[in-house]
């Protein structure tokens, strides 16, 4: 057992008291349908106006939970992806594959969709809000083509900014679900490829203590 024998069998013990049989997850609420013409972009300023914890037998059970708990719809068919810088891409380009063997179909702006197709996945093209071109962002988006819009913003060009924010905005007054930061779209997709999101399982409160 070592030099220490004593201090081994603390620390296995510790251990064992510190195993988890749940895991909790908090999310933030925050009122963006309610602020008219706002960038729904979170940034380290921003203040929730509301949280909600749930719990799980594991992280992604609990993650899922906590997003429907503050009215977050889960997608059913169709993604909206505009991943911003290449770096973006490439870092999500691992999930984008994880959600096609899923069965979800892609619509992406013109550069996330080259991207996808050069690694061999499938996008269809719309083309940004200030083109005036169909098919169309903003038509998509307003007729519920999209169940959810996964847009990382990018500081470049005025146009760019501008469309990407015209996305964005439009996704939230459509109620449509939004995902703008790189590592919750990420850790999202892990945990509908892991856990079913169809039925989540409802325990009291007595079950997990």
């Amino acid at each position: 057992m070592g030099k220490y024998p004593g201090r081994r069998l603390f620390c296995d013990i510790l251990m064992s008291l510190c195993d988890l049989y749940y895991v909790g997850v908090m999310t933030p609420q925050f009122s963006f349908t309610r602020l008219k013409g706002s960038d729904p972009v979170l940034g380290v300023e921003m203040v929730s106006t509301g949280e909600a914890a749930c719990l799980g037998d594991d992280f992604n059970e609990a993650f899922l939970k906590s997003l429907i708990s503050v009215g977050f719809k889960m997608p059913k068919k169709t993604f909206l992806l505009s991943t911003g810088p290449i770096e973006s891409k490439a870092d999500f380009l691992k999930s984008s594959k994880i959600l096609e063997d899923l069965g979800f179909k892609f619509y992406a702006t013109k550069g996330t969709a080259d991207f996808l197709k050069s690694h061999g996945v499938k996008a269809e093209v719309l083309f940004w809000p200030l083109e005036n071109k169909e098919p169309n962002t903003l038509t998509y988006l307003s007729e519920k083509k999209i169940d959810l819009v996964i847009n990382i913003p990018k500081n470049i060009e005025k146009e760019e900014l501008d469309n990407d924010y015209l996305i964005r905005r439009k996704a939230v007054d459509s109620d449509i679900p939004l995902i703008t930061n790189l590592q919750l779209a990420k850790r999202f997709v892990e945990a509908i490829s892991r856990t079913s999101v169809e039925k989540p399982r409802i325990k009291s409160w007595n079950e997990y203590v």
